[in-house]
């Protein structure tokens, strides 16, 4: 059986994420701006409760077309206000909202949300070794200057905690510690055959 961080084991959902999916770099930038979304709504909960409405917020938010999201009216805003399935915080919604705003005057300005978020790591990932889950740190130097430019462009929810957390599902540094089998793969998503 493989060793993973100690976090990933919780649920079949939580191993799951981690086997694939946790530290791999993104560069697509829907799957950027669903994670962006999905860290910002995950503020005050558990990773697991966020995973769990994941499907959800995919419908709910046009599978994280920017475009369309920025297009989401008042109206709208009031429906998923009354969704079982994803957060109902109107904040996190209305933050989705205007980030998907903020991300296409990126796109406009940068070519991409790829080029200008990956600028934070000069474009690589950043690879920690970490031996034990108290050594991860919850912010960084970088994460704080993330935070602080992402929040002059206009995006929400977007603390230093959430950008450091959003490095690190999108694979923008490999946290996952050094008995974890994904530790030395981080860059790349393992074989089914491990």
């Amino acid at each position: 059986m493989s060793k993973r961080c100690a976090w990933a084991d919780s649920t079949p959902l939580m191993t799951r994420y981690h086997d694939t999916e946790w530290g791999v770099p993104v560069h697509d930038d829907r799957t950027l701006f669903e994670f962006l979304t999905l860290e910002g709504a995950q503020a005050g909960l558990s990773w697991n409760t966020i995973l769990n409405k994941r499907e959800n917020y995919r419908a709910e938010f046009a599978n994280f077309d920017p475009r369309k999201v920025a297009r989401y009216d008042k109206r709208k805003i009031a429906a998923l206000m009354l969704d079982p399935g994803i957060v109902r915080n109107r904040l996190k919604i209305e933050s989705t909202v205007s980030n998907a705003r903020a991300l296409i005057a990126v796109q406009q300005k940068f070519g991409s949300f790829d080029q200008f978020i990956w600028q934070f790591v000069d474009g690589k990932p950043r690879r920690n070794r970490w031996r034990h889950l108290r050594q991860v740190p919850t912010s960084t130097i970088v994460s704080d200057k993330m935070s602080k430019e992402l929040k002059r462009l206009g995006f929400r929810f977007v603390g230093t905690t959430i950008c450091y957390a959003f490095m690190q599902a999108t694979g923008m540094v490999n946290d996952h510690l050094t008995t974890c089998f994904r530790e030395k793969s981080g860059a790349r998503p393992p074989s089914r055959n491990c």
